[in-house]
């Protein structure tokens, strides 16, 4: 009976084996990098708005406070969008003729609100609360970045599931005084660099990270690691 296969079929059936696998590896590493790439996550675009805000002008600039424009953070879920009469609280007197303001105005004059794209845009799946991170001692930084340096607002985060596991994780690092949330210079501490806090009544100094983020834990009776990384805490 004549052979069916020639005589190197083996090698050639090894060869494309290796090429497949190799294939397979290179595509589930190609899925893996474009799922937390920026097409996926936005992070680092700056969307187009109607009106280019700059936050690194009205906070580094001018130094208003988060709070003034988003006027619900400390007690609702959601920041707040700032109504037109909130900028026409300065600009009716500042740039009046500015041409880049013009929406501004005309949203004032007819009362007509400006539609802004939003830029940190959970899933609708998601359950997310400023109000408990705010009070619980998360800066703005820790998820929004270095707000005070851009000149146009884009996702510094990736907002994916890990970067909040790993947050709700080691909730200790992320953890700052209360009146320090919204200080967007705030510096961690250090042997160079202590922070007092008050603790119990009685004010601390803190040479590090890891010894005032343990404190905070207790002082704001932050929730068990168990807690918040269950499934119930984001999914509701």
């Amino acid at each position: 009976m004549p052979q069916f296969f020639p005589p190197n079929a083996n090698a050639y059936a090894r060869v494309s084996l290796f090429v497949v696998a190799v294939l397979a590896g290179a595509v589930g590493l190609g899925l893996y990098n474009i799922q937390f790439s920026p097409y996926v996550t936005n992070q680092g675009i700056r969307p187009e708005q109607p009106v280019p805000f700059s936050h690194q002008h009205h906070v580094s600039g001018l130094g208003i406070d988060c709070r003034y424009c988003h006027t619900s953070v400390e007690k609702s879920s959601f920041a707040g969008i700032p109504p037109t009469k909130t900028c026409m609280n300065c600009h009716s007197q500042v740039w009046t003729n500015a041409p880049m303001l013009e929406p501004v105005r005309a949203s004032f004059r007819t009362n007509k609100s400006l539609v802004w794209t939003r830029v940190h845009d959970l899933p609708d799946f998601v359950y997310f609360s400023h109000e408990i991170h705010i009070n619980k001692g998360v800066g703005c930084a820790s998820c929004h970045g270095p707000v005070d340096e851009m000149p146009l607002m884009y996702q510094h985060a990736s907002l994916q599931m890990k970067f909040c596991t790993d947050c709700h994780n080691d909730t200790a690092q992320n953890l700052r005084p209360k009146d320090q949330v919204f200080n967007m210079k705030y510096v961690q501490p250090s042997p160079m660099h202590p922070v007092t806090v008050k603790i119990a009544g009685q004010n601390v100094e803190f040479k590090s990270q890891d010894e005032l983020g343990a404190a905070l834990q207790k002082e704001y009776h932050i929730r068990t690691k168990l807690e918040l990384t269950s499934c119930e805490t984001c999914h509701r």
